[in-house]
């Protein structure tokens, strides 16, 4: 028994003719009779008899169009299950993530992802902006937060503008306001390895300048960089509304000269952005950033 035919008998059986059955099904009378015929001799049985208005079911014909029907039914519902599991996003996302969850709306964005793509597996890899890129770049990682604008290798969703404040230890106030960068330059600072954003936002700052700035400690966590200002040993970056908190709290100096704008984006490789997990990422954080 074949689909057609079993398509072929319920068809007939409905039109009570081979003519109308036909044009239903876009075949040939004589394709239809084929299909009906191949169907009776596989089961050895008489379905219909021919009568002056067309076909007439036999009484075997009877008792087996309601499980014929059934058995179409479950057919067509496990086509359109499948085509529902081809479309279905799947598979696993590795995110890089970078600064606190909370100013890049990590949880929002999760949220939204595992509800509307339960078949997606979240990975999650915290580090420093440059080390999210290179991930990127390498294959390593799918998709993830970037301070600033990357080049055109990568596809770019620019979630928000911000800037970093250069603040310095209580007490230092007759140092660093309305100093410019030189002048802060030849202050002691905390410096970051070069993966991070800091780093790269700084020396683009101070390169054009001539000037190399006074590196006292280098650290990679801006916990501890905060730590290090708050003990009085140099300068460093802050994001702005931490700036403000931080001096508000501890009474650390922000240096009102000078600010370093930049923004904070979700990059993936543009050859990549095409990939149903991708594409549904990027969809999502676009949306939780500016619904």
């Amino acid at each position: 028994m074949e689909f057609n035919q079993l398509r072929a008998f319920v068809t007939v059986a409905h039109e009570g003719n081979l003519t109308r059955a036909a044009a239903r099904l876009h075949l040939t009378q004589p394709a239809v009779s084929l299909q009906i015929k191949a169907l009776q001799e596989a089961l050895h049985l008489s379905l219909f008899t021919r009568t002056a208005q067309g076909m007439s079911l036999t009484r075997d014909g009877q008792a087996l169009l309601p499980l014929v029907e059934r058995l179409l039914g479950d057919l067509s519902a496990l086509h359109q299950a499948a085509a529902a599991l081809r479309e279905t996003v799947r598979g696993k996302l590795r995110i890089g993530t970078i600064l606190d969850p909370e100013f890049t709306r990590l949880g929002a964005f999760l949220k939204r992802l595992v509800e509307s793509y339960p078949q997606i597996e979240t990975e999650l890899r915290h580090g420093m902006s440059g080390t999210v890129l290179q991930q990127i770049q390498r294959g390593e990682l799918d998709v993830g937060f970037y301070i600033g604008k990357p080049s055109d290798l990568f596809h770019t969703v620019t979630l928000t503008p911000f800037n970093y404040q250069v603040v310095g230890p209580p007490g230092w106030k007759e140092r660093i306001v309305r100093r410019g960068w030189k002048e802060l330059a030849a202050l002691p600072w905390i410096w970051t390895p070069p993966e991070s954003a800091h780093h790269r936002l700084l020396t683009a700052l101070f390169a054009p300048l001539g000037v190399s700035p006074l590196t006292v400690a280098v650290v990679d966590q801006e916990q501890s960089m905060l730590d290090l200002v708050k003990s009085g040993v140099g300068l460093s970056l802050l994001r702005d509304s931490i700036a403000l908190r931080e001096a508000h709290a501890h009474g650390l100096v922000i240096a009102d000269g000078v600010s370093v704008p930049t923004e904070l984006s979700f990059i993936t490789l543009a050859s990549r952005r095409g990939e149903p997990a991708v594409a549904a990422a990027l969809a999502l954080i676009e949306a939780v950033w500016h619904a």
